[in-house]
């Protein structure tokens, strides 16, 4: 009885006891692959969907004043393409979150 309290204060404290009744742990054992790089074939890198969006939205920061943080609002509110964004009406950029009247302003000046 009193062995089982002072496991449990030791416990409490960070000290850590080992009971009668555990069992002890299994050790996995890692080993390496037998594969070489002779065997693996050579592809072609395939751009996945993750890629396309981070390009397409350091795209849209190529436009003054239009930042990381916009660029990803842009991406979020529908917008696809630069020109999406530049031939966009002022309610719907407006509409963006982030987006301000200066910013509309710009876009609306911006000539590619």
């Amino acid at each position: 009885m009193f062995s089982k309290i002072l496991n449990k204060l030791k416990s409490l404290f960070g000290k850590k006891s080992i009971s009668k009744t555990s069992k002890p742990k299994k050790v996995l054992k890692t080993t390496k692959s037998t594969k070489t790089t002779k065997t693996l074939k050579a592809t072609k890198p395939v751009k996945g969907k993750k890629q396309e969006v981070k390009l397409l939205i350091k795209s849209f920061t190529s436009i003054p004043g239009v930042g990381a943080k916009s660029a990803k609002a842009f991406y979020e509110a529908g917008f696809k393409s630069i020109k999406d964004i530049l031939s966009a009406k002022e309610e719907d950029l407006l509409a963006v979150p982030g987006v301000g009247i200066n910013l509309v302003k710009k876009l609306k000046d911006y000539k590619p």
